[in-house]
């Protein structure tokens, strides 16, 4: 008897027939004697929608607020009827439906009598998304006689702080409250569909995990019930060796430890968020990225052990794109301690995250990439908190670049791994503007103009012939 944990995307749940096909896969392991918790996310392109509401109700628009009520109501219940053939169901779906969505106009109307939109009550509004979808699915199952029961995250016992929009899991609270609300009910065969991305405080307050959040709440059980694995089932085979719309050969990578996977997906990977892979690290449970729409490929399985290969060296090249270079340079920083922490200081009190530093032994100066998209916030906070202070003499800016991330834990010791990705890509007159190598080895990044990243990761991916792995 296998315990499995299942996180279903937007793309597996964004139609009625979807949300079947979905319950079909779910019975077909139910059958197979697995026990089984679903998570689900909203349908796809529902959380954009409540965003929009919630702004829409912060301005006082009545006549949207209506307007969008009927259509989510109605997108839903479209899905429903498309996912469940028995009326008796259909119906039940319908009341449950029509209640969420009159709750939801409530925080709605709310939102419009105070005309502010608080964190607080920004959560309240993005749970709905999921509040709606997991009836659906749960209904679903029930009209495959399976015995399902459905759930909000806070009520199956996952607890957070009150840091409404990033909430932070008390882990040691949650495992407990997970273990002794779920397995009772998985040991009498019950398949349990539960919300991701919500959570509630110790109050019972509703809170939202944040980017990737559906993710976070499937390891978040995996984890609490000792799963055997965790499946994150989405519209892709699994990890690849790189974008097969940029190196149409690339292969799926069969096999990732966590740390090279978060290298991966913190450069753009189309699998999970790093913070999501933290409870399954934590207490070694397998992750497995699968296609809901190709279930017979096994997919990419994560683990803790780095199995590295005779000769596989890289595994993985990947292209993040819409980021800027800056450049802080000036006599006054030589030999100055603390300079790197004023900028950075500067930088983090204005929410700009940096993904990437680099500074020269000579220290004057230091270079960093961040999104293009806060380039100019970035460009004008540092001047007015360091320009004609002594440190720095001037901030220089590239938004033309792209950064190529190469990874794999074969490079870890591996003598002339730098030299062979920098041939492969001078050989093309490909010129490098930074390079950034952790200690860890695992990954090499480095930055190239915008219009050069593609055939960099071309390069690179011939070079260590990734299309035979």
């Amino acid at each position: 008897m296998k315990k499995i944990v299942m996180k279903f995307g937007g793309t597996s749940v964004a139609t009625g027939k979807n949300i079947r096909h979905v319950a079909n896969l779910i019975a077909k392991y139910v059958n197979q004697d697995y026990r089984i918790v679903a998570v689900v996310s909203a349908l796809d392109g529902v959380t954009d929608k409540l965003i929009e509401a919630a702004e829409q109700a912060k301005k006082g628009n009545r006549d949207y607020i209506y307007e969008f009520k009927q259509k989510i109501f109605e997108k839903h219940l479209i899905a429903a009827k498309e996912a469940i053939e028995k009326e008796r169901i259909q119906e039940e779906m319908e009341q449950i439906l029509k209640t969420t969505i009159d709750e939801l106009e409530k925080v709605l109307k709310g939102i419009i009598y105070v005309g502010e939109l608080t964190p607080k009550s920004r959560d309240s509004v993005l749970s709905f998304g999921e509040r709606l979808s997991t009836p659906i699915v749960c209904g679903a199952l029930r009209d495959l006689e399976l015995d399902a029961q459905f759930y909000t995250g806070g009520e199956v016992g996952i607890v957070t702080d009150s840091n409404f929009g990033e909430a932070i899991p008390l882990m040691n609270l949650t495992k407990h409250q997970v273990k002794e609300k779920i397995d009772p009910l998985l040991e009498k065969g019950t398949v349990l569909v539960v919300t991701g991305f919500i959570a509630a405080t110790q109050d019972g307050i509703t809170t939202t995990l944040g980017r990737g959040g559906s993710d976070y709440t499937a390891t978040i059980i995996g984890a609490a019930l000792a799963a055997d694995e965790v499946w994150i089932w989405t519209d892709v085979d699994g990890l690849m060796t790189s974008d097969p719309k940029i190196v149409p050969s690339a292969k799926m990578l069969p096999e990732l430890s966590f740390q090279e996977a978060t290298e991966m997906t913190i450069f753009g990977a189309k699998a999970m968020h790093p913070r999501a892979l933290e409870p399954a690290i934590e207490e070694n449970i397998p992750v497995r990225i699968r296609n809901t729409f190709n279930p017979e490929n096994p997919g990419t399985l994560l683990v803790k052990e780095q199995r590295i290969k005779l000769g596989e060296i890289v595994k993985a090249v990947t292209l993040i794109k819409s980021v800027a270079l800056v450049n802080v340079s000036g006599a006054g920083m030589v030999g100055a301690p603390g300079t790197a922490a004023k900028v950075f200081d500067a930088l983090g009190r204005n929410n700009i995250n940096i993904l990437m530093i680099s500074q020269s032994v000579s220290e004057a100066n230091i270079s960093f990439v961040i999104k293009r998209s806060l380039l100019e916030k970035a460009v004008s906070t540092l001047e007015i908190a360091l320009l004609g202070k002594g440190l720095i003499r001037e901030v220089t800016t590239e938004d033309d670049i792209c950064v190529v991330a190469v990874v794999g834990a074969g490079m870890k010791g591996t003598p002339g791994v730098a030299s062979r990705i920098f041939t492969a890509i001078a050989k093309k007159g490909i010129n490098v503007r930074m390079i950034a190598q952790g200690s860890s080895e695992l990954n090499i990044s480095f930055v190239v103009k915008e219009t050069d990243g593609e055939e960099a990761v071309r390069a690179i991916h011939e070079e260590f012939e990734l299309d035979k792995i």
